[in-house]
């Protein structure tokens, strides 16, 4: 039997691109809390001992202390000490936000709703296939699964690893059998930053033995049996490969928003338009299109309509219909009689989905401060749920997050398709 192997990454909320990336979102929140028709465009940079924001904003009677947003981003990850050498308490802050350029607001902002054009021309990727019950590349879903794990155990769990620091990435490789079936767990990579608590090589021992013993069993134990049953005690794990990893974070390695888009989305699988989200309101098509993009492929493969799908979008500045709309269902698709499925698939995309960014917006309900959850851990196969929230005005209103993972589309795409 012929089998190949996929790797993908996640990073943890620690990491430098995801601190930028959570700063970035929590700012756009804000803004939204105050006015829901912001717009945003914010990022961050932060390094040793300093944070950056810029950008452009046009929001009417908002105020937004930015200090304030930041440090409380900063603090809720866990840079709380002076050792780790970026410290929500004493970090520099430096805001460097202006005006949005009016040339792109007479593009974006019209007197009919519905009118409004793309905040930016490109093209976006949705992805979905059957390898969780996410409708998620696996090694992205396990990547994830585990970087979390690491993380409740130290905000909620820190005696059982209590030398650990916000800073971690994750890597899976997965043996695939022909027809893109998974086998087996094959390789798992995991660098955490610690607190320097005995020797290198002690200190390395240890978490090595935590990492075997009580990380992985507790990540296996919270997965369906199906994937459980893919971790066979065969599989090769490196830990914290060079040996040592104390100094981590902004201080070890300067973050950026916008610089971790393929842990955002499908790890690698499927494709990628090139456009960051975290620190973009939903008129940048960036953002909105690629969550409307998941939500269709996730919809299809749901319904049966494929086993795996790929949908792309592509806009123009200004103009509010898509310039076109493309699947590919990698011939997986469940369309008998069908010439051209993927063409049929698109045809039926096209009739059943709004498409203009601001039936986008509407759809997922993407004037909510609702980004900062979506700024670390993935964009994409989260459980979409309401919870309240509250508003600048006093109001308090049940909102949708992770709406974009819904699969209320399911219906209509089996009664269009005949399934």
């Amino acid at each position: 039997m012929k089998t190949y192997l996929f790797t993908s990454e996640s990073v943890s909320e620690g990491h430098p691109d995801k601190v930028a990336d959570q700063i970035s979102d929590a700012i756009l929140d804000e803004f939204l809390r105050q006015d829901p028709e912001s717009k945003v465009a914010c990022e961050t940079f932060c390094t040793s001992g300093l944070v950056i924001v810029g950008g452009e904003v046009r929001s009417e009677h908002s105020y937004v202390d930015i200090q304030e947003v930041v440090r409380g981003v900063i603090a809720r990850i866990g840079y709380t000490r002076s050792e780790y050498l970026f410290d929500a308490a004493s970090c520099g802050i430096i805001s460097t936000i202006h005006e949005q350029s009016s040339d792109i607001r007479r593009g974006v902002v019209r007197e009919e709703a519905m009118a409004q054009g793309a905040g930016d021309q490109g093209m976006m990727f949705g992805y979905a296939c059957r390898d969780t019950e996410d409708y998620m590349p696996l090694p992205l879903s396990l990547s994830h699964r585990l970087l979390l794990t690491l993380s409740d155990i130290r905000h909620n769990h820190p005696e059982l690893m209590p030398y650990l620091r916000p800073d971690a990435k994750s890597q899976f490789t997965v043996e695939y059998a022909e027809g893109n079936i998974p086998l087996r767990i094959h390789t798992i990579v995991l660098s955490t930053q610690h607190d320097s608590f005995d020797s290198d090589a002690r200190m390395h021992a240890r978490i090595e033995r935590d990492v075997r013993e009580i990380l992985i069993p507790r990540m296996v134990a919270s997965l369906p049996p199906q994937t459980a049953a893919l971790f066979d005690g065969n599989f090769i794990l490196h830990v914290n490969p060079t040996g040592k990893f104390v100094i981590g974070g902004p201080a070890g390695d300067t973050g950026l928003t916008g610089r971790k888009i393929i842990v955002d989305t499908y790890g690698g699988k499927g494709a990628h338009g090139g456009g960051a989200f975290s620190g973009k309101d939903a008129s940048k098509v960036d953002r909105s299109a690629a969550y409307a993009a998941r939500h269709i492929a996730k919809n299809l493969v749901a319904a049966g309509v494929a086993d795996e799908c790929l949908v792309q979008l592509a806009y123009a500045i200004g103009v509010a219909e898509p310039v076109s709309v493309y699947v590919n269902s990698y011939g997986s698709a469940h369309l008998p009689g069908a010439g051209t499925p993927d063409a049929a698939i698109a045809d039926v995309v096209r009739d059943c989905f709004d498409l203009r960014p601001a039936a986008i917006v509407e759809r997922f309900g993407l004037k909510n401060p609702i980004f900062l959850p979506t700024a670390s851990y993935g964009h994409m196969g989260r459980k979409p749920y309401t919870a309240p929230v509250r508003f600048a005005d006093g109001s308090t209103r049940e909102v949708w997050f992770f709406g974009w993972e819904r699969l209320d589309a399911v219906p209509e795409l089996r009664r269009r398709f005949g399934l």
